[in-house]
């Protein structure tokens, strides 16, 4: 499938911002199962100074210097991104997660890329109950990735998608007191718990192709940002699962990266000399081509 991507980001500022600098993961990544066939990113006003690279995590990132005095700011990342349906994984032929120890890696060595993504992180540390909850998933000797989509689902059935129930600053102990949030909030929840039992999971940032009712027209700009998480096996290497859904990743996701939480991967952060309050306004579009 070919999709089309807009995501524009405006932001207005109170006062002048004399200098800024700002990190940005607004470009599709290349995985097995999506070809990055363009992207641009207008930037205005237009950056002194601008870094491209890849970070850490393997994820497309540029750095970007602003020293024009100003009070607005737009950044429009524009993509087409041809995606492939991910095989059928068998879920129950994974190894148990209570012995991922034994065949993380040969010699004991577990793998470097996996390493992070077993710990908790400052959104994603567990309290007892969060782990209680998540254990219900785990039965000794259950598949890693089958106990994992249970989790999925358990989250999917549970929790209430409520986009005025949470911000980005709510912690996961108060999503799961109230059972509500957004896509961000149920991957980090589900990360969470995931590795309370030492599996390792790792954020993954991108979109989502949404389609209006039957009988409207889809509103311009009225998608959003999507996230869901990974969960590694053996056999497979890394799986897709997205809890807001209760499904595993299908052709119709984008993926724009991967870390072990929100702070990670960020669409765009940066500091400012100046500036005041703001506000911002995002629209994103996924359209198919």
């Amino acid at each position: 499938m070919k999709l089309s991507v807009s995501h524009r980001t405006f932001y207005r500022y109170t006062s002048p911002v004399v200098q800024s600098q700002h990190l940005i993961h607004l470009s599709p990544r290349s995985t097995e199962h999506q070809i990055i066939r363009h992207h641009s990113l207008l930037i205005e006003p237009a950056p002194a100074g601008r870094y491209d690279g890849v970070d850490a995590f393997g994820n497309h990132m540029a750095i970007l210097d602003i020293e024009m005095p100003h009070k607005e700011l737009v950044l429009h990342a524009r993509s087409t991104v041809e995606t492939i349906t991910p095989q059928e994984t068998d879920f129950s032929a994974s190894s148990a997660w209570d012995r991922l120890d034994d065949t993380l890696g040969r010699n004991g060595a577990i793998p470097l890329d996996v390493v992070p993504y077993r710990c908790g992180s400052r959104l994603t540390t567990a309290t007892l109950d969060i782990a209680d909850y998540a254990a219900l998933s785990f039965t000794p000797g259950r598949p890693v990735l089958d106990g994992a989509m249970d989790l999925t689902m358990r989250i999917y059935r549970e929790f209430i998608f409520d986009s005025k129930a949470t911000d980005v600053s709510t912690p996961i102990h108060e999503v799961f007191r109230h059972r509500r949030g957004v896509c961000q909030d149920f991957a980090h929840f589900a990360l969470a718990g995931l590795r309370a039992m030492r599996i390792p999971a790792r954020y993954v940032s991108g979109y989502i192709l949404t389609k209006p009712p039957p009988g409207q027209p889809r509103l311009q700009g009225a998608d959003a940002s999507h996230a869901w998480i990974s969960v590694w096996a053996p056999e497979t290497g890394w799986v897709d699962l997205d809890p807001t859904n209760g499904i595993a990743v299908t052709d119709e996701h984008v993926t724009v990266a991967c870390g072990r939480d929100y702070d990670d991967v960020s669409p765009i952060s940066g500091l400012l000399l100046g500036g005041g309050d703001h506000d911002v306004t995002v629209g994103v579009d996924v359209l198919p081509i």
